[in-house]
């Protein structure tokens, strides 16, 4: 019985004119549009610099800064006051002050992100050429050589410091939500407004069978989605999973039972579309703010840290990062499968006995 169920949820896909288009055109758009404009990276920073000693060393930093890739030079000022009136204007976002061998970075900080970023990126050009005038002087006075020390920097794992391959792994985790979370959500309460969920009600159709014929569409369609954004990683950024392929697709499903088997309580308690989009949106926004998806779990409050011990968008990102990028096997992550299974089943058994049927 349950295979003529399946079989007339795809049905039901296939002749909904939005759906099929949906399937297709999500997981493009997400993975070749995303991970451009989702970047933490910041430039075309606007400078102005106030130069009061007009030295030699002073022009030379000026030159450097003028050659970054990420600030715009926008000239110099003969005050402090005239580049200030500019920052008040929005015609530039930081002011860099010379005067007696003192350097003053003033940055306006409306956008914080914008502010800090382009401050600390200003401080390592001034630190960098205040280093390498020192080392001259140094070396002018001396009568040979000191020992030089070098220091090297090495990047793990994402060693050019891409954040493409950052964020396109957690992408999976938004197609996932929505591939598993609202559509079998709003399939289900779409049932209940039409009424056809009635004729159901009153059929020895079991709750199992009823609600594993509403998920295992879905899931058949959240695993093709994911072999589409792992091509379109590899076809449009060459990027390609450090770890087995394979533990990307378990983690997959065990991320899509927990959505699927949440949309489905959302659903049995919601009488209309409206109700059901509007409670899912409220949890899953909660949910993505606080899986670490865009910043590190760690800079959160403490109270708000907790709460990363039962989400599992949390468990999955850090998962499929450790995955995708490090190359980590299931020993690594045996310990994000195990919370996502057990959160999973969990949610999937709240499922089953919260719906109601009646017969």
């Amino acid at each position: 019985m349950i295979r003529f169920l399946i079989q007339k949820e795809f049905l039901q896909i296939r002749r909904n004119a939005f759906l099929p288009r949906l399937i297709i055109l999500f997981p493009i758009v997400i993975m070749c549009v995303m991970p451009w404009v989702m970047s933490m990276e910041v430039k075309n920073i606007v400078v102005e610099v106030v130069d009061i000693d007009h030295t030699v060393e002073s022009q030379r930093l000026v030159s450097q800064i003028a050659a970054s890739n990420y600030f715009i030079f926008n000239g110099q000022k003969a005050t402090y006051a005239e580049a200030m009136k500019d920052i008040e204007k929005g015609r530039a976002d930081i002011i860099l002050e010379i005067r007696d061998g003192q350097y003053l970075i003033a940055a306006n900080a409306v956008n914080g992100t914008k502010g800090s970023m382009g401050s600390a990126y200003l401080s390592q050009i001034v630190n960098s050429h205040c280093n390498a005038t020192l080392s001259k002087r140094e070396l002018s006075t001396l009568p040979r050589a000191p020992l030089a020390l070098t220091f090297r920097s090495k990047n793990l794992y994402n060693k050019h410091q891409n954040y493409k391959l950052y964020m396109i792994p957690a992408l999976l985790a938004i197609v996932m939500m929505l591939m598993t979370g609202f559509l079998p959500t709003l399939n289900i309460v779409g049932e209940k407004e039409s009424g056809t969920i009635e004729q159901i009600n009153v059929t020895p159709v079991s709750k199992w069978a009823f609600i594993l014929s509403k998920l295992i569409p879905y899931w058949l369609i959240a695993l093709f989605v994911v072999t589409v954004c792992l091509l379109l990683a590899w076809l449009v950024y060459g990027l390609t999973p450090a770890g087995p392929i394979w533990l990307i697709y378990v983690l997959a499903m065990l991320l899509a039972l927990f959505f699927s088997s949440f949309g489905l309580i959302i659903s049995n308690y919601s009488d209309t579309m409206q109700q059901a989009m509007f409670v899912m949106w409220f949890f899953i926004v909660c949910i993505l703010l606080l899986s670490g998806l865009f910043t590190p779990t760690r800079s959160m409050p403490d109270w708000a840290y907790l709460t990363t011990y039962v989400n599992p968008m949390h468990y999955f990102i850090d998962a499929i990062r450790t995955v995708f990028i490090r190359g980590g096997g299931f020993r690594e992550v045996a310990h994000q499968v195990l919370a996502l299974l057990a959160i999973g089943l969990f949610m999937a058994t709240w499922a089953v006995r919260s719906y109601k049927k009646n017969n």
